[in-house]
């Protein structure tokens, strides 16, 4: 999609569609009247006024939330008008949704659209604005359709923001449009790996895929570790979830490092859950559950988007990335329940439940990531079906160590609205993973608190009193349908907004 900035529009760029907003306002009742509605339309053009006015149906659009009139102009040119329903009642969200909605019903039928931007403004925010309506737009803008034979691409190539705007803030609006366009670009790559098939997306593809596309990035050096390189680590409890794999596991580590490195420069590890495929193990998961369960590495797909784009944004802060890579298959070398295995930080752990793996392999990269000395460590995984119980599959669940920083995350999730709620790790739940023959057990005595108890078991692998925050996406890493912006099934990409925003003000 090509995307324009036309500031300082005296005339329509495209004499084919233009697309403005229209806004309802509420009339109240007077003596036996009743409360009606009506469109607000000020900020139309003449032309545009006039046109509309001339139309006999034109009464009966009143610029509800999400309805929708055309019109056509004496030469030709169509005009799209949607309605944002109350205009105090719009906010950056709505809009996002909004241009999601505008994307699907336009995309199809029109090669290209100038939009009438100044109409979309919500209260002189012009950045902010554009922000929401390219992100609701672009990730609208989004199939996962490789595997089709016959494909059937979006007609809509081209859209243009027409404002009356000076042309000095065109600057400023342009790097909004630039920066924006970077991370959902790396959302979407986040996504394509989340959705691939699991018979393509072995853990070794995965690592190959994520060295090529992060690839001469300025700043960015990668390594990855195998088999070999993992036992030499002693990561025994990485390795036990890979015993079962006809495939190598991997830890893909990645550094950013800022062009203008200094003392105060902040360090933050983002380690993220691979596990390209989850059958449960020998603790094996019924048929109704494995499906989809290639979406058991959408953790680590959710970090590694945050840090493409604060890589490619160049933005003052180092981040190292740790993702761990395998499958949790069963063959007659996996692990068995009743196991005993030794963590890289000495810890021996009872495997009760194999199907309680992305912690185990989080357990050792997160250890394994505070020997990089961050100032504060976030991982994310799809860890445990408990938190839909807890929250529902429309909101991320956040535990960890320090407050502080469980704060600046739900800050930043708050300024990108993406929903996230805090939940607890109490010392009971520490209790109940203790182990009468291990140092700890991977799963608690009961399933009630099972996002907590599992949180509760990765502190035990954070060490040197680095602030940790724990981000369980297990409800919302995919099928958000309900945001006009994911799609109705598949990756969903949230949570990397906010990432990316606490990145940017760390």
């Amino acid at each position: 999609m090509k995307y324009t900035l036309n500031l300082g529009a005296k005339e329509f760029s495209s004499d084919n569609v233009v697309l403005v907003s229209a806004f309802e306002k509420t009339i109240e009742a007077k003596g036996k009247t009743k409360e009606s509605k009506a469109i607000v339309n000020t900020h139309w053009s003449k032309e545009i006024k006039a046109a509309f006015e001339k139309i006999k149906t034109s009464v009966d659009f009143t610029g509800t939330a999400g309805s929708t009139y055309t019109l056509h102009l004496e030469n030709g040119t169509t005009v799209l008008v949607y309605g944002l329903g109350e205009k105090k009642a719009v906010t950056f969200e709505t809009l996002r949704n909004h241009s999601a909605k505008i994307y699907k019903a336009i995309a199809a039928k029109y090669k290209e659209v100038a939009i009438q931007f100044d109409g979309f403004t919500i209260k002189s925010k012009a950045d902010e604005s554009l922000n929401a309506m390219v992100e609701g737009i672009s990730l609208a803008d989004y199939k996962f359709d490789r595997h089709f034979v016959t494909k059937t691409p979006a007609k809509l190539t081209e859209i243009t923001f027409d404002s009356a705007a000076k042309k000095t803030g065109l600057k400023k609006l342009q790097k909004t449009l630039d920066d924006t366009l970077v991370v959902t670009e790396s959302i979407n790559v986040g996504r394509n790996f989340v959705n691939e098939a699991p018979n393509i997306l072995r853990s070794t593809t995965y690592a190959k895929e994520v060295l090529e596309d992060i690839k001469g990035t300025k700043g960015v050096k990668s390594k990855v570790l195998g088999r070999a390189e993992l036992k030499k680590e002693k990561m025994g409890l990485f390795l036990s979830v890979n015993d079962g794999s006809a495939y190598e596991p991997q830890l893909v580590h990645l550094t950013y490092t800022p062009s203008k490195m200094t003392k105060k420069t902040k360090h933050i590890a983002l380690v993220g859950k691979g596990l390209v495929f989850d059958t449960g193990g020998y603790s094996l998961k019924p048929s109704g559950s494995m499906v989809n369960m290639k979406f058991d590495m959408a953790g680590s797909a959710t970090v590694y988007s945050a840090f493409r784009a604060v890589a490619k944004l160049g933005l003052d802060v180092k981040i190292t990335c740790i993702l761990g890579m395998t499958d949790n298959a069963v063959n007659e070398h996996a692990t068995m329940p009743d196991a005993i295995v030794k963590a890289r930080n000495g810890l021996s752990v009872e495997i009760l439940n194999t199907d309680a793996e992305g912690r185990l392999v989080l357990a050792d990269c997160l250890d394994y990531a505070c020997d990089q000395k961050p100032d504060a460590i976030i991982d994310s995984a799809t860890l445990t079906g408990a938190v839909l119980v807890s929250l529902g599959n429309q909101v991320c669940g956040i535990m960890g160590n320090d407050q502080k920083l469980t704060d600046k995350i739900l800050k930043s999730a708050k300024n990108t609205d993406e929903y996230m709620w805090q939940l607890p790790i109490i010392q009971e739940f520490h209790d109940d993973l203790k182990s009468p023959v291990a140092d700890l057990k991977n799963i608690g005595g009961s399933s009630f608190g099972g996002s907590s108890k599992a949180a509760a078991f990765l502190s035990k692998f954070v060490k040197n009193d680095i602030p940790w925050a724990h981000l369980d996406i297990a409800g919302i890493g995919d099928s958000q349908g309900h945001k006009a912006y994911c799609p109705t099934k598949g990756a969903s990409g949230l949570i990397v907004r906010t990432l990316v925003d606490f990145l940017k003000n760390a």
